[in-house]
């Protein structure tokens, strides 16, 4: 379900203090980005922030509410009110806004009439796989495809959100990184003794990247029984969505498969909040605590590895690092954000 935005494009302007470059903001503006989890969105307001870019998200009518955290009239943010009915009150001075931002009430003034100006700049919002979307400037909904959340013999799982300290850019390179399982997972699923990265393809499809990697290294944890046969092939198949998400899904033994959607959402250049959806067609009566615990876990590797990077930021000047084979996908995902639009000194 979708609520439109009344954003002009003289409101989709730099925010304060922005930690991106004007050129690359106004590029990423543009797209669809998941800010918050669906079932947080309950009886109060809660305050997310996207590009720098303060936002409140409430629900009004059954509908999530996105807008710009600030009331102008005192410029309080409305993520300290509360919800009356289907309206938002400001908490400083107890303005009223409907879901659509039209200012109703003024308490101070019951009789007189409302300023045009006080209006509420919305943006529009969608719920998909569990989560909460928007975009501050873009028109065209662009969310990327997580086909198994929407099948039947699949189970669904949502884990809490998940904060970086380091840039979208580098958190999903991270997730394509097929070269650094042996050193960063010993701990999940990593193997000391299994090193090797076999030759692999990636294809494009608009700005859309295909990875299909074929190797012996499992996808069962370091520890937990593994029923594959010796020498079984497991392919990760990933999927490149520009900017920042992408789709792993993990071909286990017995046709199951496991596909998890990596949505790195981009708080400010170098802060990041993960949200990670996946599906997996087995083990559907199983409690899902441990397969939570164990990707948190996962990403809790990465993470430590992303926030210590140097660069903080994403180079996509290819000359600026170097490259192996192994880095296939990551130099055709800098070159894809390239193409995007965005600097070579690349901020995020």
């Amino acid at each position: 379900m979708t609520i439109s935005s009344n954003v002009t494009d003289s409101q989709v302007q730099l925010p304060r203090d922005c930690t991106f470059s004007p050129s690359d903001w106004h590029v990423l503006s543009h797209y669809w980005y998941p800010v918050a989890i669906a079932e947080e969105i309950k009886d109060k307001p809660i305050s997310v922030k996207l590009l720098d870019v303060k936002l409140v998200c409430y629900r009004s009518r059954g509908q999530v509410v996105i807008a710009r955290d600030l009331c102008f009239h005192r410029g309080a943010p409305l993520s300290k009110g509360w919800i009356d009915g289907d309206e938002i009150v400001c908490p400083y001075h107890g303005f009223r806004y409907t879901y659509d931002g039209v200012c109703t009430a003024v308490p101070a003034h019951p009789d007189s009439k409302i300023s045009p100006k006080l209006k509420l700049i919305t943006y529009p919002s969608i719920e998909k796989y569990g989560l909460i979307w928007t975009s501050l400037a873009g028109t065209d909904v662009n969310i990327p495809d997580f086909s198994g959340w929407d099948d039947p013999d699949y189970l669904n799982v949502l884990p809490p959100s998940f904060d970086i300290a380091g840039s979208a850019g580098r958190q999903l390179e991270g997730f394509l990184d097929v070269s650094h399982f042996a050193f960063v997972h010993t701990e999940t699923f990593g193997d000391r003794n299994n090193t090797e990265v076999p030759q692999y393809k990636v294809t494009r499809e608009g700005n859309t990247l295909y990875a299909d990697y074929w190797s012996t290294v499992s996808n069962y944890g370091n520890g937990q029984e593994n029923p594959a046969p010796d020498g079984f092939m497991w392919l990760r198949a990933f999927r490149v969505f520009a900017p920042f998400a992408a789709s792993l899904t993990v071909h286990f033994p017995n046709d199951e498969k496991l596909t998890i959607l990596n949505c790195a959402s981009p708080v400010s250049a170098r802060y990041t909040r993960l949200f990670s959806p996946f599906s997996r067609n087995f083990d559907k009566n199983v409690p899902v605590e441990d397969t939570i615990k164990f990707n948190l876990q996962v990403f809790q590797e990465d993470r430590e590895m992303v926030e210590a990077q140097t660069p903080e930021d994403l180079p996509l000047d290819l000359m600026a690092e170097a490259h192996i084979p192994a880095d296939r996908t990551s130099i055709a995902y800098r070159q894809l954000l390239t193409e995007l639009g965005l600097g070579r000194n690349y901020t995020s």
